[in-house]
């Protein structure tokens, strides 16, 4: 038994009256349920691709033993990776393009002090990509230039 006598307590649970906004949404969502609803199990299902689940799981076990089995230095190199990304999103104030660039950019080059064989493979196939898109590029204004 206690010493001191606790008073009753009496609380009772106000809800908060709804806004015209929140009141408008409710009746839209109400309105558009059925039609949501059927697009959920009409198109998703429709739309679901299918997948050998032989393949994706090769694909799932392949890639837990590589996350159990890593090669040595795996972690500090994806360490060092990520934080340079981090650093670029800290970098890149201002635009958005910035926001993508920069964290792209220093990714890059971190993963190609690691991995150089990789980088200099992706360099070439990208240079080769970037040389034929500018000459595309070239010849369409030059045939705009001409018609002109």
């Amino acid at each position: 038994l206690s010493l001191y006598s606790s008073p009753a307590r009496e609380t009772k649970y106000v809800e908060n009256p709804q806004t015209q906004l929140e009141e408008g949404v409710s009746r839209l969502r109400h309105v558009m349920e059925p039609y949501t609803a059927w697009c959920q199990s009409e198109l998703i299902d429709s739309s679901k691709v299918k997948v050998d689940s032989s393949l994706c799981s090769d694909y799932f076990s392949e890639g837990c033993e590589f996350l159990q089995n890593p090669p040595a230095g795996f972690y500090p190199r994806l360490g060092v990776i990520g934080f340079a990304g981090i650093v670029g999103l800290f970098l890149a104030r201002g635009s958005k393009i910035k926001k993508l660039v920069y964290p792209a950019g220093l990714m890059g080059i971190g993963a190609s002090m690691y991995y150089p064989q990789q980088a200099v493979a992706i360099a070439k196939v990208a240079g080769t990509h970037l040389y034929d898109w500018s000459l595309q590029g070239y010849i369409a204004v030059e045939s705009l230039w001409k018609d002109n």
